[in-house]
């Protein structure tokens, strides 16, 4: 059951210090930087606490909201606590929010909870639209590529959850550049609004300028967000004298080992650091700054486990230019 909603007033001037960038070459525009439901909307994360970040975050500016069907911990919460969230404090502020979610990864058990066939995804974003309360997704993702079901039948599914009213736009996440240029020709023939792709990109990781996903998003008009920017924290000041008591790498080690923390990775750390001084940033804040610097990156999307992290987050839009010597020394350092 649906809890009441509650009084919640927006910061007046929200929108001021946000940069809101085109997707690619359709008509939404999404915030630079977006709030990534990740790892601090489960069963771990008091409930004031997410309300305190969800605040912060519209407060600011940031719009998109980003979940999937499996983030919690345990899988599902994050959108359950994500639909209390628009229930309480937003129901009159939808219309300014892009809500999104995915479905690719295991939900349930059985031979329907995984992947990208038909029954799967319909399924899911039948469940994803219950747990959060609302009648429809502004982005359906799928979470990733599934070779063992046909491309049309996966992107056949995305057209109709677009055409049902159940998601306005259509976004591919983990894709590699050949299997997006394929995915594109079949959504446009089924003339469905695919505008973007989701997928790990940072200084460190540098997958989707191999794979051919960074170019031929950009060649096709489609949008890119990013998420794990900062490498899980890495790309921070946060690990320069050790490992925090309250870090990822202590409190949640799934994703982040300090296994990770080797004497090299420790020195491009560093090093990387020293730039992001000498231009009057955080290493945090060029991080995220590297990404949108060229124009190809409609958004980053970033995780918070507190409010001021979000505010550090949007610090980094103030400066996203970069000198030749920069860009050249920032690839000699983080790719050797």
């Amino acid at each position: 059951m649906l809890e009441p909603t509650t009084t919640y007033t927006p910061a007046a001037g929200r929108y001021d210090a946000m940069t809101y960038n085109r997707c690619g070459e359709s008509g939404l525009k999404l915030p630079a930087v977006s709030l990534g439901f990740w790892h601090n909307f489960g069963i771990l994360t008091p409930f004031e606490h997410m309300r305190a970040l969800v605040f912060t975050a519209f407060d600011h500016g940031i719009t998109h909201f980003d979940l999937a069907n499996n983030y919690g911990p345990e899988p599902g919460e994050a959108e359950r606590n994500c639909g209390r969230l628009i229930n309480r404090y937003f129901k009159a502020y939808r219309d300014e929010l892009v809500v999104s979610t995915k479905a690719g990864y295991e939900m349930w058990t059985g031979p329907y909870g995984d992947h990208g066939s038909r029954k799967y995804l319909l399924a899911s974003l039948d469940q994803s639209l219950e747990r959060l309360g609302l009648d429809y997704v502004d982005i359906f993702y799928h979470h990733r590529p599934d070779p063992e079901t046909p491309l049309e039948e996966t992107m056949g599914a995305l057209a109709t959850a677009v055409q049902s009213g159940k998601a306005l736009y259509v976004g591919l996440s983990n894709y590699d550049g050949p299997t997006l240029e394929r995915a594109t020709a079949i959504l446009d023939e089924l003339h469905v609004p695919f505008i973007i792709n989701q997928n790990r990109y940072n200084i460190f990781d540098r997958t989707i300028e191999r794979n051919g996903l960074k170019e031929t998003a950009k060649r096709l008009g489609k949008g890119i967000i990013t998420f794990s920017p900062l490498a899980q924290g890495l790309l921070t000041n946060r690990y320069l004298d050790g490992v925090p008591s309250d870090s990822r790498i202590a409190l949640d080690p799934r994703f982040l080992k300090d296994s990770a923390l080797t004497p090299e990775r420790l020195q491009q750390i560093r090093e990387l650091n020293d730039i992001a001084i000498a231009r009057g940033q955080t290493l945090a804040e060029m991080s995220l700054a590297w990404l949108l610097h060229d124009g190809v990156v409609t958004s980053v999307l970033a995780g918070a486990s507190k409010p001021q992290q979000i505010l550090d987050n949007i610090g980094a839009l103030k400066n996203t230019t970069f000198s030749a010597e920069e860009l050249t020394r920032i690839d000699e350092i983080s790719q050797r």
